[in-house]
């Protein structure tokens, strides 16, 4: 591999890095694609005040309104259901098998009391939006993503690619950067 191929593979491998440290360092933080620890349970909340759901509903919902930024895992939804069960806040129905999740009282109450849309970028209520519409959030959320799948590509190029394919790749990607800050050119 000649020296553009191994800058290419030292430039991915940092790329893929700074992501894969995760929200403490990364480019997501910075974005704002990661959400607090507290926000499963807004979220959920947030959820069922619209309509009962069973628990992948709520994380395939939740991972819609985000612009595919978010996706909870089941390990955090599911201890959150069952947290806000024990607060009283929701009731479980068991149906062909699965439990559906809805607000009792008290959550309703609890969600009246803190209205929120923990999808938005401004982190608070956001009304004006049509129901299921992207936020800027989810918008923006989409570019760290295109561009770890880009550096994934690049590396899987790097790695099992003849080095015609590897100049090939590099002719790609300095094209891809220029038409990318051209974009930043317009106004």
């Amino acid at each position: 591999m000649g020296a553009n191929g191994e800058g290419l593979w030292q430039a991915v491998d940092q790329i893929r890095a700074r992501f894969e440290k995760g929200a403490e360092r990364g480019f997501e933080k910075r974005e704002g694609t990661r959400v607090g620890k507290g926000d499963v349970r807004v979220a959920v909340l947030a959820l069922l005040a619209e309509q009962p759901m069973h628990g992948y509903q709520i994380i395939r919902e939740i991972e819609e309104r985000s612009g595919g930024t978010w996706k909870p895992s089941a390990g955090s939804v599911y201890p959150t259901l069952q947290l806000l069960a024990d607060e009283g806040l929701i009731s479980s129905e068991e149906s062909n098998g699965r439990k559906t999740y809805s607000l009792t009282e008290a959550g309703h109450v609890s969600v009246a009391a803190n209205p929120s849309n923990p999808w938005s970028t401004s982190g608070g209520s956001d009304s004006s939006k049509p129901e299921g519409a992207k936020s800027e959030h989810g918008r923006f959320g989409a570019l760290p993503k295109a561009g770890i799948d880009l550096a994934q590509a690049a590396s899987q190029v790097g790695r099992s690619g003849t080095p015609e394919q590897v100049k090939e790749a590099v002719t790609v990607l300095e094209e891809a950067r220029r038409r990318i800050y051209s974009i930043l050119a317009q106004d």
